[in-house]
């Protein structure tokens, strides 16, 4: 049954003087986290950009998913060709060693819809707790959404594809829920946990849901995370969520009230899920008026503890207006958790 649901070297660092009254809010065991939080762009450049003309990447590219093996790193991405309003996304894949310099794989795209109508939107990977790659069966298991940006119903559905290599996928599952965008599932003991963003109404925000099979899913009654800081306007989107030790930590988009047509990151902490409290230095990943490529969106984000100690990111980015592309490529930085 359906359920619808409503080498230059860059760092950006979040000054924090954190009211007392906020903090009193925020469970001592989260307190932690909510010490300044900086993200420090290790690259000269995009590490995606898009494809030469002809290619199904050479306007669009955004939302990179990416998976960590015994070989490195693997990021799928959303690649489109075309105008903003005819555009059909199609799956991409590129691989690395060090998750900084990656190359695109040469039977691109790796995965379509199938029906030349439907976009394969914000895929999310089944993770582990700190985002680390869960196989189940040795297979991958992937959900994204999926919309016809030319029909009339502005639908966004929720399916699922799986692979053994990451280049060969099943056929998309029938519709898993309604009105979801941008998923993020963790495996938590035998439980299956989304939080994903509900498209259902202005403004956007976000829900959860828990499912015992990842297939079946109970939608909590409230939405989790809305509107209701200074720096946000019109929606929020893009949630990535991790847990680490007894918190879960969301990394999350909407667009930025300081500078017109940008979008920011901002984080939030909860130490169940459900209720959620945002840094007060929020936004803590912000646009780069430096760095040409991502000089007004960085969204669309993937996140992962690794062994060091760090937290990397990899997200989507766009220039100065006027936007042609919807986004125009794929950049990381790292951080060091408090």
């Amino acid at each position: 049954m359906k359920i619808i649901i409503a080498s230059q070297t860059c760092l950006v660092l979040v000054m924090l003087v954190v009211p007392s009254h906020v903090m009193a809010e925020v469970p001592t065991e989260l307190k932690v986290w909510m010490s300044e939080q900086s993200w420090e762009r290790d690259t000269d450049g995009p590490l995606l950009s898009l494809g030469n003309d002809g290619e199904f990447d050479d306007t669009h590219l955004f939302a990179p998913a990416v998976a960590n093996s015994a070989d490195g790193f693997q990021l799928w991405y959303c690649g489109s060709r075309g105008k903003v309003a005819e555009r059909v996304f199609s799956l991409g894949m590129a691989s690395s060693r060090d998750g900084r310099e990656f190359i695109k794989h040469p039977k691109n795209p790796v995965f379509t819809f199938g029906d030349g109508k439907h976009s394969v939107l914000t895929p999310t990977l089944l993770r582990n707790p700190d985002g680390t790659t869960l196989r189940e069966g040795g297979r991958l298991r992937m959900w994204f959404s999926s919309t016809w940006f030319e029909g009339k119903s502005g639908l966004h559905t929720l399916h699922e594809t799986s692979s053994g290599d990451g280049v060969e996928w099943s056929s998309p599952s029938e519709a898993e829920l309604e009105n979801v965008y941008a998923p993020t599932v963790l495996k938590i003991g035998d439980e299956y946990r989304m939080w994903c963003t509900d498209v259902s109404e202005e403004p956007w925000k976000f829900r959860h849901a828990s499912s015992p099979d990842g297939q079946h899913w109970d939608v909590t009654g409230e939405p989790v995370l809305v509107i209701d800081q200074a720096w946000e306007q019109s929606r929020l989107f893009y949630p990535t969520v991790l847990k680490i030790d007894d918190a879960y930590l969301m990394w999350y988009g909407s667009y930025w009230t300081a500078r017109e047509s940008t979008t920011a990151l901002g984080f939030a902490v909860s130490d169940d899920g459900v209720t959620w409290h945002k840094h007060p230095g929020n936004p803590v990943l912000r646009p780069d008026p430096d760095r040409p490529w991502e000089s007004h969106y960085v969204t669309s984000q993937s996140v992962m503890g690794l062994p060091n100690g760090t937290f990397r990111i990899w997200y989507a980015s766009r220039k100065a207006p006027p936007f042609i592309n919807k986004y125009f490529a794929v950049n990381t930085a790292v951080w060091r958790r408090p």
